[in-house]
């Protein structure tokens, strides 16, 4: 009886107080305040605001070599060295190479820009290897070679390799000398007149009937949708083929001392000579490789030694689309005109 008594007061139900109870904060144990976590939140926020900062930054600067690779310096070359020198006495080859035209006159003007700048270069090398090619590109070249002589006084030199020809050696001519490969082929000076005549393919095979309304006779010579006949040939020779030829005749008897407008007519006959035969009719000055050329250079500039670079355009994107673009055939109104329009070239078809 008095277990059953004691248990039924131990497990008594009854009302608790409900205030606290003295001395129970000091019984139990001491609970401290929850820990939020928030210096490691700190610390991972620095970390994700400068990886975000850091790939922003990788951002821009994919976009600037992209951009850099896309266009390019226009007039940015990079200089090779062909022959080792003293860096003060410096001689700069600039090429001449493959068919002239306003791209290529470009090309040459920006490399003469860059020489102009550099206080180092002592003379020019013009290392030509072209057939030639429109009247226009050919004389721009000659033209900034000659500006360069007259502005800046230093020695340029023509160096010949392979073929030198029509617009290849009215370019030449600008130099203070020419040397020739033994190999090299030059000379055809004169000129070319390319047109084509459709009038039968549309007419007779297509049955296409061209309508061509013009306020002259001659204004429309010579068409490609008319007959090539006796008086348009007349017409054009009269109007463009002579022009360009004497003034083809005219640069070779100012550039070469030792023949006069009479001598070179009897060479302009379109026909082409190797060196050896060049050199006995004073087109050009001797026959030799580019140690010749070099020699040449530092004669007439009179120093002894040099450093011997040649300019390089450095790869970029642009330059190679726009180089792939070339073999992709294209048909627009452009290409049309250019088909269509009638070529006046110094130029020698025979490359």
């Amino acid at each position: 009886m008095d277990f059953e008594q004691n248990s039924n007061q131990s497990g008594s139900t009854g009302p608790q107080p409900s205030g606290p109870i003295p001395g129970a904060a000091l019984s139990g144990p001491t609970i401290g305040p929850t820990r939020t976590g928030g210096g490691w939140k700190i610390f991972w926020g620095i970390v994700l605001a400068l990886s975000v900062m850091a790939n922003i930054a990788l951002l821009f600067m994919r976009m600037g070599v992209v951009a850099l690779f896309a266009t390019g310096k226009r007039d940015l070359f990079t200089e090779e060295v062909i022959q080792a020198g003293p860096r003060g006495n410096k001689i700069v080859i600039i090429k001449v190479q493959g068919i002239i035209d306003g791209f290529q006159a470009k090309n040459v003007y920006r490399q003469l820009k860059r020489v102009r700048e550099d206080r180092r270069v002592k003379g020019l090398i013009i290392s030509v290897n072209s057939p030639g090619g429109t009247i226009s590109g050919s004389d721009r070249i000659y033209n900034e070679i000659r500006k360069y002589r007259d502005e800046a006084g230093k020695p340029v030199v023509a160096f010949m390799q392979g073929v030198a020809a029509s617009g290849g050696y009215y370019t030449s001519v600008a130099c203070d000398k020419i040397v020739a490969e033994q190999t090299t082929i030059t000379g055809s000076i004169g000129v070319i007149f390319g047109h084509f005549v459709l009038q039968q393919l549309l007419e007779e095979k297509l049955g296409i009937q061209p309508v061509i309304i013009t306020s002259g006779p001659k204004k429309g010579w010579p068409s490609m949708f008319k007959p090539f006949e006796q008086e348009q040939q007349q017409y054009v020779q009269d109007r463009l083929i002579n022009p360009a030829f004497e003034r083809f005749v005219q640069v070779v008897a100012d550039g070469r001392p030792s023949l006069n407008v009479s001598d070179v007519k009897e060479l302009a006959d379109g026909g082409i000579y190797g060196a050896i035969e060049a050199e006995e009719k004073e087109l050009i000055d001797e026959v030799g490789y580019l140690d010749k050329a070099i020699e040449r250079v530092l004669e007439l500039a009179k120093i002894e030694k040099a450093q011997v670079v040649e300019y390089r355009r450095p790869f970029s994107l642009a330059g190679f689309l726009t180089l792939r673009s070339k073999n992709i055939l294209k048909f627009d109104r452009a290409t049309l005109y250019e088909l269509s329009t009638p070529q006046l070239l110094y130029l020698w078809t025979g490359y």
